[in-house]
């Protein structure tokens, strides 16, 4: 099967993008290699996928509209995973212009290529973070998400909408994926994972938000791209079930989940298992919480685990250790 996979040198998709190769499958990567953070770490990256004959990458801004018209008419894409987005939560506070640019104006160019390509289905990245300030836990894609707190957080919920937009209009099978706080090895140097194993290493104080009154649904990297692989060939119903058991009335072929490990850990919890997994005390230093954050994530995966018989499983003090694992290596710290 041949997959566009987008944001091929980000952290998410380049583990999806080599366990699609792996798999056998054809796959076209692309990003723009930005400088949001170190395109070093991109680049190696992308040189572990480049072993692969049959994987290829172009450098693509999916804001760029008529590159994405192009890749798509030279390629029949069978499936799209688009992973590319501008992220992080507080960059978004300081550079708004760019979320634009790529969450939305890049989101409505992969939905356009997917329409006039006729792709089988599209699935794309979503977040925990639609869910704003929402008190009722765990976090359910039932609930209302009308009030974010960022403008990252925006952007993800345009995109459902969108979504579902074009699945409604011209029938284009979508998923949206709702992550929760993933973390592993070749991890995002912006993430609390990478940043506090960076300082503890090296010696330097961490900064713990809200005094570490926090809570973070943290799913291993291993469990998310498991998630992602089996979701590729359950596309979303086009009619609803009656109360009977018949066939209802036609709906979008559109579908949300969320994917998280649907179990909560203290923040100061994580800082002690990279504490353990490093065998060195971090420095806290203890700060108010910041614009844009939320107190608490926390996932019901209920439907997600039934629709694709998977349950995410990896531990925090094993998922930890492999990140730590990894840094050590790469960084040669």
């Amino acid at each position: 099967m041949k997959f566009l996979v987008t944001g091929a040198a980000g952290f998410i998709g380049f583990h999806t993008a080599r366990r699609l190769c792996l798999a056998g499958h054809e796959v076209v990567g692309i990003d723009n290699l930005n400088e949001y953070y170190s395109v070093d770490l991109k680049l190696a990256r992308l040189s572990q996928l480049e072993v692969h004959t049959n994987f290829k990458f172009e450098k693509i801004d999916i804001a760029d509209r008529e590159s994405i018209q192009i890749l798509f008419k030279e390629h029949k894409f069978e499936r799209v995973i688009h992973l590319a987005a501008q992220a992080g939560v507080r960059y978004s506070l300081e550079n708004p212009e760019v979320y634009a640019d790529s969450n939305l104006t890049g989101f409505l160019n992969i939905l356009e290529g997917c329409r006039h390509s006729e792709v089988a289905h599209l699935v794309y990245a979503s977040s925990s973070s639609v869910y704003g300030m929402n008190a009722k836990l765990p976090f359910s894609t039932s609930d209302a998400v009308d009030h974010p707190v960022s403008l990252y957080a925006a952007t993800k919920r345009a995109n459902e909408l969108m979504a579902h937009t074009y699945s409604h209009l011209y029938g284009l099978p979508t998923t949206g994926l709702r992550f929760f706080t993933v973390y592993g090895p070749w991890g995002r140097p912006d993430m609390a994972p990478f940043k506090f194993t960076k300082s503890i290493l090296g010696g330097q104080p961490i900064d713990i938000y809200n005094n570490g009154e926090m809570s973070r649904d943290f799913t291993y990297i291993d469990d998310v791209v498991e998630g992602l692989a089996r979701i590729q060939d359950c596309l979303p119903p086009t009619h609803e079930v009656s109360m009977d058991g018949s066939q209802g009335a036609q709906v979008a072929p559109a579908k949300i989940y969320n994917l998280g490990l649907g179990s909560p850990v203290r923040l100061l919890d994580f800082v002690s298992c990279i504490e353990a997994a490093t065998g060195i005390e971090a420095i806290k230093n203890f700060m108010p919480m910041q614009p844009g954050d939320v107190v608490r994530t926390w996932a019901d995966v209920s439907e997600f685990s039934q629709r694709v018989n998977f349950q995410p499983s990896t531990t925090l003090s094993v998922g930890v250790k492999n990140f730590v694992e990894w840094y050590r290596g790469f960084y040669e710290v």
